[in-house]
């Protein structure tokens, strides 16, 4: 995977578990039966990890919310990949 180039920190954390919530990790098991994939976790300062996924084709993104949905109106800003 490639790194992160501010910190250095994998997209996708070792301890994925320990950050999300059981909502959440059900919630991802159930996306991606339908193909969804876990893309990155953020860790905003002094906030709660933002949880972002991406669809199959790779072309829409929603944010896993803290209940286990996902939102695809969040606003994601993404830095471009060199």
């Amino acid at each position: 995977m490639d790194k992160d180039k501010r910190k250095g920190d994998e997209p996708i954390p070792s301890n994925l578990n320990t950050l999300l919530n059981d909502a959440q990790r059900a919630g991802l098991r159930q996306l991606e039966s339908f193909g969804w994939q876990l893309q990155f976790v953020r860790h905003p300062l002094f906030q709660e990890p933002v949880v972002v996924v991406v669809n199959p084709e790779g072309r829409e993104f929603g944010v896993l919310e803290d209940d286990g949905r996902i939102n695809m109106e969040a606003h994601i800003a993404f830095r471009e990949k060199n």
